[in-house]
């Protein structure tokens, strides 16, 4: 058997090529390069940093930024309640909207549509911030850790993102288990929940991406209570402390202003940034391979 003959690429070809490695290249330089300038900063001296020019490599490496901000005890204490309130946020936001997601999935309930559309009318009507407030302030949330997590229980798209996925699963599996004399909490648990990785994973980065990004709901409900304080509160303080030179009691970082004086406004952004965004990317990789769908495929053969 004579051996397949080697391709030949055409001109074109190589110019596709060509075109291809180079445009690709400017997107990653494009996407990896104000990352990289913020890393570099925050790892420069800060004496230095004044000066700019900085771009992806620090002229004269430190690890002083890093020092002084965790000296701040404010940092430290958010930054625990960030982990706490992203990782009970997360879950809890899981389980609610699979365990509804999984009901209006069944043919069988017969509210499914009414329930449905309901969801879908939430995410276009709201009660506005004030009555928001009222609710919050009636339940006696405000003040306290659960004002993060209760509110975001049951999140719309969410549902109908989980919903959807388990409408495209074979019902024959359900309907085999229960043949096999297993009730609904199991189905749920032990067949359906792991078909279902892939949207779960999604769901929970975005869940835990929102919870640990969020500051505006620790400023409204939270802002007197510094026991609950968060990183990105005291991130967003930070800010506009060096933005106003750390004289204004409304933001209540003058001790905040007086620990950082020795370090440039610029060192303590991006500093910051980084220490905020880097568990995100720790997370990220260990969920992008069930970013994929089709798990189900062939599981029964109808």
């Amino acid at each position: 058997m004579a051996a397949p003959k080697a391709f030949n690429a055409t001109r074109g070809d190589k110019i596709f090529d060509v075109a291809n490695i180079v445009f690709m290249s400017l997107v990653l330089i494009v996407t990896l390069y104000p990352f990289l300038n913020v890393l570099a900063i925050s790892l420069n001296e800060s004496s230095d940093t004044v000066k700019g020019g900085i771009t992806i490599l620090p002229r004269v490496f430190t690890f002083e930024n890093y020092q002084q901000i965790f000296q701040y005890e404010g940092l430290i204490r958010g930054l625990w309640v960030s982990i706490l309130r992203t990782v009970i946020g997360t879950l809890f936001g899981l389980v609610s909207a699979s365990m509804l997601a999984y009901t209006l999935s069944r043919p069988d309930f017969q509210a499914r549509k009414f329930t449905s559309t309901f969801l879908v009318v939430t995410m276009y009507v709201s009660g506005g911030l004030i009555p928001v407030y009222i609710l919050f302030r009636d339940l006696d949330l405000l003040g306290t850790f659960w004002v993060y997590v209760l509110p975001t229980v049951v999140n719309a798209f969410n549902v109908i993102v989980i919903r959807s996925f388990m409408d495209g699963l074979p019902y024959a599996l359900q309907e085999s288990a229960k043949l096999d004399g297993a009730n609904d909490l199991t189905i749920y648990w032990k067949i359906i929940l792991p078909l279902c990785k892939p949207v779960l994973a999604t769901i929970a980065l975005f869940l835990a991406v929102g919870q640990w990004n969020s500051w505006f709901d620790t400023y409204l409900y939270n802002g007197r209570h510094p026991e609950w304080t968060t990183l990105q509160y005291e991130l967003m303080k930070v800010l506009q402390s060096t933005q106003q030179g750390g004289s204004g009691q409304q933001i209540n970082a003058n001790d905040m202003a007086q620990k950082m004086t020795q370090i440039s406004p610029e060192s303590i952004k991006m500093a910051i940034t980084i220490v905020v965004t880097v568990p995100i990317l720790i997370v990220y990789p260990f969920l992008q391979k069930y970013f994929v769908s089709g798990m189900t495929l062939g599981a029964v053969k109808s």
